[in-house]
């Protein structure tokens, strides 16, 4: 039985009948099936020597240093003890310790020592002792360890026995003189060694002289550090060689033989990382030699035991003694398997007495069948250059099956990986009748392995198995370094743990999705529409409709387009559903998933849309900002379902779908990219109907080959003679457009202002003076005239108006398509759907309202009073929003007044996006500091303006109508420049190729052109969503009420990840939280199996933080103008500054702008830091008044 303080980790091995307990152990078993008369050791090292020595019958004291209580080894051996007390040793310094170890050997009785493959395995001194102290070393002879252990005397062996050496130095060397002068005779390149250890610590290759003293320093440096001893040798560096080592056993008396060889020639910073044996292809007479060559080294040492003798082969075959390894290898599992001999059982029986003749090892008797490859699984980061990664094991599943062997280091769910010992989990090794097999085998094993929670080389070495040089066995030493297209990773998606983690922080913290408020009203399944052909039998959906206008646009082009559409009697529908209304009523959060849920359905529904607007505008930046999705994979996942209706577009101009101008060649690559993943139409607008910014964006549409659909913003009362924006004015910019040579005339109503009568007017004009111009009306329904409008529009003669399904319009949004159908059946505009369709589409979308309810604008009916603020559909729901979340909710009513009186103020600009967020910015600001029109105009020169008010005075969005307002437009900008013409003429091309270099850089992996456009438009937006994907993992294969809410506890639900791979999932737990760490454990079970995550708990962190408010009376205090995030402090106590230098930049939402200082002096009392929440008027710091120089 073991001692009470032995740690134990076998269950008792119950056998029939009723022994007693004590004769029922695994001890006892082992005792009776034993083939030695020794029964105890103590393996010295971290490594799997154990497994044999149990299956010798032996009873194993394992050895750990207090920072390894938890690995693997100390857990299964029979009995474990510490190396000393804690922090007596370095976690390292403790496996050096051999007093220590042979002490707790003697103290427990055991009878042998193995000292593994590292650390003490090839000290002399170590095994010295071990055999003072009455214990047997399995290992060589400490006289052996002290002649081939130091590489110049193994040099000198081999020179003598008449093995070829590489040319080197004579002996050791401790000083730089003395390499110098090697160098001097022998010339580059050469190769600095360790004399007293191996593993490629203390290596170095110097190629040019000017290295030379460094990598010396460093080679010394390093070798002293790991093996106690600076002393180095100098040979001469062959380049592209292969390592080819041999296998050698030797007994006590005198007798050697080998166990063929191994190449070991892929290595990196010389160690190696794949082994193969026997080589392939190696010559049979360069074989043969050196295997003759090794087993006479060893004989003419007296050898005992395991150890290996290493060669260099050239690439004409000549081959060079390196060094004996005294020890056994980490790849000697390979050899095993090509000869079916266990070495380490040969290494403790030959310890243990017995001759090799007794083991059956005679050299006519081994052999070797098939090939066997062993990979090296380690906790490195091959795309950080192989940088050890540490942490908890969150997942680990390893593989199996025929010719598949593990041999396990501290790999296993919940092990703690430290940095202070190697990085390597296990080792594959797997053999095969032939090299090809045994590489199927090892690429397959590593396919099948999942390790989570830290980062493995499993990529690279999957990339390395697949090269061509690596299927052929002609890899060489410096291979790796030499092929970097070894490092186009391919790496595990990790999808499942990601998508763990992002559902562990939703049922520790809830939703983190902007603009949320509360859970969705409706949990259930939505059930999809059937639609019923006029007999009434199920139409067959199960593949998309390939009828509908996109057919001549493919076919024909977008002139034929045009003309069809023109030619068409009735008056067509642009259905605005998968992009305006959601966007107008839940704000934009409509995820991608639930457009392609009726995708088929709307292809065959719909078929005879003019168009379907589905992407552009707005939805491209909250896709990425809100939702992490990519908007290029939503655009190509919603062509391929739906392939028939043409797609439509909303293209800011010059600005493409950002918020300010982009150089022309960003414009052009943007449409291009966009019309290549599957838009047809684009309805291409500018803010200010600046023609001149209208026009890139027109030509960028023509280059491309996509439908340009010039856009006039309509704005304003146009009955009101008051009013600038007239039918002349209109007038006058279609004829501008149509010289531009334009596809289709757009009419985009953006506040929804366009009255019945104003329609019939100017649709009634532009018709009679451009009879052959298709016409397309947009507008929104927030007065309630939408329907009355678009009927208008229709009678006289537009070509197309727009609508939304009947649950997702209304008032922000579009007006009703239901209604508009009614109002125009019977006449000769009838759009040509059929109502049933629509209607049984339209039971989805008021389901799926109801999964979105937590972002509802909460409107109640029509608002007329957007005759007078003119406040866009879109915006009026985002600005409802954002003064909630400034705060200023309770003065929605004042802030529509105050948008009227910013509209004034900017001088009655046409509003729409980026334009109708400067006013709504304007507004904002006005509400938040109490501020009147005149309070703004007189006060200007001081006031830190909302940025985007400050880029519209610049002239970054272009030219307004009748020019800027003076002198606001001079006073607020204090200096800064004014632009009278479009931005992009001041604006550098944008260099693609540098910025796929960055993007590439910083995310890895493949870049396309998508991605560079994405980041063209939105920087940060770009990488904050790349940043959120890498921790998260592609989150659109997640059913919308689980992106929203957690789901209940113990309740079961299913992810498709991709076809045919479902992950089923339940929530099980969420453990308490830890005060230490204010972390949470999440538990869910997946596919059965139960997954743990972390996560932190962001409640446990918050503290509540009371600011001191600044006196408004006091001008040396800077307050912050409104309630938001400090994103940038460009300031620290004791600068200096000037009146209106910037001081920090606050964020509000999509609002940023720059708080400046208020008049000259230094700053002082800084309040605030990067990243602080701030409320409105809260003290940001103190400057100190001085005078003006």
């Amino acid at each position: 039985m073991a001692a009470k303080n032995v740690v134990s980790n076998y269950e008792e091995a119950v056998e029939e009948g009723g022994a007693p307990k004590e004769a029922r152990t695994v001890h006892r078993i082992r005792a009776n099936s034993t083939i030695m008369q020794l029964n105890k050791i103590l393996v010295a090292n971290r490594g799997e020597i154990r497994k044999t020595a149990h299956e010798l019958s032996l009873h194993t004291i394992a050895v750990f240093s207090y920072e390894d209580r938890l690995s693997m080894h100390r857990q299964k051996a029979d009995e474990a003890y510490v190396i000393g007390k804690r922090g007596q040793y370095t976690p390292v310094g403790a496996y050096l310790a051999g007093d220590e170890i042979i002490k707790i050997a003697v103290e427990h009785g055991a009878q042998m020592i193995h000292p593994g493959y590292g650390f003490l395995s090839e000290n002399a001194e170590f095994a010295r002792k071990v055999e003072e102290a009455g214990l047997i070393f399995i290992g060589p002879s400490p006289k052996t360890i002290d002649a081939l252990g130091d590489k110049v005397s193994a040099r000198a062996i081999a020179i003598a026995a008449n093995v070829p050496v590489v040319p080197g130095t004579e002996g050791a060397v401790e000083r730089f003189e003395d390499v110098k002068k090697f160098t001097d005779k022998y010339g580059f390149p050469i190769i600095i060694k360790a004399a007293y250890g191996g593993g490629g610590r203390g290596m170095r290759v110097v190629r040019e002289q000017s290295s030379l003293e460094e990598s010396f320093e460093r080679a010394t440096s390093e070798a002293k550090s790991a093996f106690g001893n600076g002393t180095v040798f100098v040979e001469r560096f062959l380049d592209k060689p292969k390592h080819i080592e041999v296998q050698l056993l030797g007994d006590n008396q005198g007798n050697i033989v080998h166990l063929y060889e191994r190449d070991c020639s892929v290595q990196r910073r010389h160690q190696k990382v794949v082994e193969i044996a026997p080589a392939k292809d190696l010559p049979t007479a360069t074989r043969d030699a050196i295997l003759n060559d090794a087993v006479r080294l060893a004989k003419s040492v007296g050898y005992r035991n395991a150890g290996t003798a290493e060669f260099l082969v050239d690439q004409q075959n000549r081959y060079y003694f390196i060094e004996i390894n005294p020890r056994i290898q980490v790849e000697h599992t390979i050899t095993e398997e090509i000869t079916g001999i266990d070495i380490v059982a040969a290494q403790i029986q030959i310890a243990a007495g017995a001759t090799l003749e007794q083991l059956g090892l005679t050299q006519d008797r081994i052999s070797t069948r098939g090939f066997a490859i062993q990979c090296r699984i380690t906790t490195e980061d091959p795309s950080k250059g192989f940088q050890p990664d540490t942490g908890k094991i969150e997942v680990y599943r390893s593989a199996g099956g025929n010719g598949v062997r593990l041999d396990g280091g501290n790999g296993f769910a919940g092990a703690v990986i430290t940095p202070f010992y190697d990085s390597m989990l296990v080792k594959v090794s797997c053999h095969g009748s032939t090299y090809e097999i045994a590489r199927r085998k090892v690429l397959r094993a590593l396919i099948e392995f999942r390790i989570r929670g830290v980062k493995t080389n499993i990529p690279f070495l999957a990339s390395l198995l697949t090269h061509p040089t690596f299927i052929d066995g002609n890899c060489w030493t410096t291979f790796v370094d030499d092929s970097p297209e070894l490092f186009d990773l391919v790496g595990s998606q990790n999808r499942a743990q990601k998508l763990l983690a992002y559902l562990g922080d939703l049922a520790v913290n809830g939703s983190s999705i902007k603009g949320q408020i509360g859970e969705p009203k409706f949990r259930g399944d939505i059930i999809i529409p059937h639609l019923l052909d006029q007999a009434g039998n199920r139409i067959d959906v199960s593949q998309p409709s390939t009828k509908g206008w996109r057919q001549i646009i493919l076919n024909q082009g977008p002139k034929a387009f045009a003309k069809a559409v023109r030619n068409y009697k009735g008056c067509l529908i642009m259905d605005t559903t998968w992009r305006d209304a959601h966007q107008s009523l839940l704000a934009t959060r409509v995820r991608t998933v639930d457009l392609l849920n009726i995708a088929k359905e709307t292809s065959h529904a719909l078929s005879n849309l003019y168009s379907l607007e589905c992407w552009g505008g707005a939805t491209f930046d909250v896709a990425m900002r809100f939702l992490y999705e990519d908007p290029w994979d939503r655009l190509r996942k919603m062509r391929k379902l739906v392939p028939n209706i043409p797609f439509q577009m909303l293209l800011r101009g010059a600005n493409g779908v950002a918020y300010s101008s982009l150089p022309d060649n960003a414009i052009e690559q943007f449409v291009l990219q966009a019309k290549l993943n599957g838009v047809d139409v684009f309805r291409v607008f500018d803010a200010l109907n600046d023609i001149f910014q209208l026009e890139v964006g027109i030509k960028a549409v023509q280059k491309a080959g996509g439908v340009c659909e010039g856009t006039v913003c309509y704005s304003g009362d146009m009955l009101n003679p008051t009013k600038k924006y007239n039918l002349k004015y209109y007038m006058e910019l279609v004829d501008k457009l149509v010289a531009l040579d334009i596809d289709v005339l757009g009419v985009k109503d953006m506040a929804g202002v366009l009255k019945p009568h104003a329609a019939t007017l100017l649709i009634g004009a532009i018709r009679k003076k451009y009879p052959d111009l298709p016409i397309h009306v947009h507008t929104h329904d927030s007065a309630g005239t939408g329907v009355a409008s678009m009927v208008a529009c229709a009678m006289a003669g537009a070509d197309a108006v727009d609508a939304a399904t009947d649950s997702l319009s209304g008032m922000t949004s579009q007006p009703s398509i239901n209604a508009i159908l009614a109002s125009l059946e019977g006449s000769d505009r009838d759009p040509g759907l059929n109502v049933q369709h629509v209607r049984a589409l339209d039971t989805y979308w008021s389901q799926l309202r109801l999964l979105y309810s937590p972002f509802e604008a909460h409107l109640t009916g029509p608002d007329p009073e957007v005759y007078d603020h003119e406040i866009p559909g879109g915006q009026l729901t985002n600005m409802m929003f954002q003064a909630s979340q400034l705060g200023l909710g309770s003065q929605w009513l004042e802030t529509k007044k105050a948008y009227e009186q910013a509209n004034d103020l900017l001088g009655d600009i046409v509003k729409v996006t980026p334009t109708s967020k400067v006013v709504g910015d304007l507004a904002q600001f006005m509400v938040s500091n109490k501020l009147s029109a005149d309070d703004v105009r007189a006060r200007a020169s001081e006031l830190d303006f909302p940025g985007s008010v400050l880029e519209f005075l610049e002239g970054l969005m272009g030219q307004p109508y009748g020019g800027f307002p003076e002198p606001l437009r001079t006073n607020a900008l204090r200096g800064r420049r004014k632009l009278d013409k479009r931005p992009g003429l001041f604006l550098e091309p944008v260099d693609f190729a540098k910025v796929k270099r960055e993007i590439s850089q910083k995310f890895g992996g493949s870049v396309t052109d998508c991605d560079i456009a994405s980041h063209v438009m939105y920087p940060k937006v770009f990488e904050d969503y790349k940043n959120f994907v890498a921790k998260y993992g592609d989150l659109s294969v997640l059913p919308t009420k689980y992106f929203l809410s957690k789901p209940g506890i113990g309740e079961e639900f299913h992810v498709e990840l991709e076809k045919g791979k479902v992950l089923i999932l339940k929530l099980l737990a969420v453990g308490p939280l830890s005060e230490n760490t204010g972390q949470r454990e999440v538990f869910y079970e997946m596919n059965g199996e139960v997954r743990q995550v972390t996560v932190d708990d962001k409640t446990a962190a918050v503290e509540n933080i009371s600011r001191p408010k600044a006196d408004a009376t006091d001008s040396s205090q800077v307050g912050a103008p409104m309630a938001g995030v400090l994103v940038e402090l460009r300031v620290h106590e004791g600068t200096e500054v000037k009146k209106g230098d910037p001081l920090a930049v606050l964020s509000a939402m999509k609002m940023e702008m720059v708080i400046s200082a208020p008049h000259n002096g230094t700053v002082s009392s800084l309040m605030v830091r990067e990243g602080d929440s701030v409320d409105g008027s809260d003290l940001v710091c103190r400057i100190a008044k001085t005078d003006a120089k």
